[in-house]
């Protein structure tokens, strides 16, 4: 027998066993995922469009669905430039402090998103270090839209950087070099070598980024000071309505969160297959 077959043979499961994983699997996903999913969309729609539709379009609804698109159209931008310069000095070039920056990249997956917050607060509040300053020239960062952002892009930006990190390890630096010899400006290089061999990679990391971007809570909760029509995103908008019991109009805005989950979902499926299959090209051109 063939060592191929023997390995086969070692893996192999009775069908049973294949069969009941398989089940729990797809149980667990309808009780955590399906099911909620959609609740949402049937509590949304239960009474009607014209409900639902007056839940969009109303005052409140309006302005917490305009702040959070304000939010993520500064914030993604920014952590996309930060995230290619970061992910090109870390895989490019080799310099004291390497292992802090990445480090710090990674500092808010690790720090509690309220912590965050509260941070901003205690540094750009009345009573923090900068609040004097800001109040004698009539400048509000926290409980107003600079402050929102400014959480924002503290939550989102290890999303782009650390989607280009390994494939740009992985690429090496020798297109470069070899560009720079052949006498390519820094810019060319980017422009006609590096961002091409990216170009999927990073895409995913903006769609990873503006999602949690627009669905961001506990930072975003604690700097707004929850100002009806003025600071509330559209997270902080469902939180209040469904305090305040109105269920229909609290699940018509969660939709469009949820809506933007499941376009989300198969932009990054087509969009990570595209990253595996550039970054496997990557290592085995690495490895000849």
């Amino acid at each position: 027998m063939s060592s191929r077959a023997e390995g086969r043979n070692a893996t192999a499961e009775p069908a049973w066993v294949r069969r009941t994983l398989i089940a729990v699997a797809l149980l667990f996903l309808a009780l955590f995922l399906f099911v909620p999913l959609a609740t949402v969309f049937f509590e949304a729609l239960k009474k009607g469009w014209e409900v639902y539709l007056a839940a969009l379009v109303e005052d409140d609804a309006r302005s917490a669905i305009w702040l959070t698109l304000i939010a993520a159209a500064i914030s993604v931008p920014l952590n996309l430039v930060f995230g290619v310069a970061a992910a090109w000095c870390i895989a490019k070039f080799e310099f004291r402090g390497k292992s802090l920056l990445l480090t710090l990249i990674d500092l808010p997956f690790s720090v509690s998103p309220v912590i965050a917050g509260l941070i901003f607060v205690l540094v750009f509040g009345l009573q923090g270090w900068f609040g004097e300053a800001l109040r004698d020239h009539d400048l509000k960062v926290i409980f107003a839209v600079p402050g929102i952002v400014l959480a924002t892009v503290f939550i989102t930006f290890p999303f782009v950087a650390r989607e280009l990190i390994p494939l740009m390890q992985a690429q090496g630096r020798e297109q470069e070099e070899a560009a720079v010899v052949l006498g390519a400006s820094g810019w060319q290089v980017f422009r006609r070598v590096t961002l091409p061999n990216i170009k999927w990679a990073l895409l995913y990391g903006v769609i990873l980024c503006n999602a949690r971007a627009m669905g961001e809570f506990g930072a975003v909760s604690v700097v707004s000071g929850h100002i009806r029509g003025q600071t509330n995103t559209m997270p902080l908008h469902i939180e209040i309505l469904y305090n305040e019991y109105q269920f229909a109009a609290a699940f018509a805005v969660s939709s469009l969160l949820a809506g933007l989950a499941l376009v989300t979902l198969g932009l990054k499926y087509l969009v990570e297959r595209r990253v595996k299959a550039q970054l496997s090209s990557a290592r085995q051109d690495d490895t000849h």
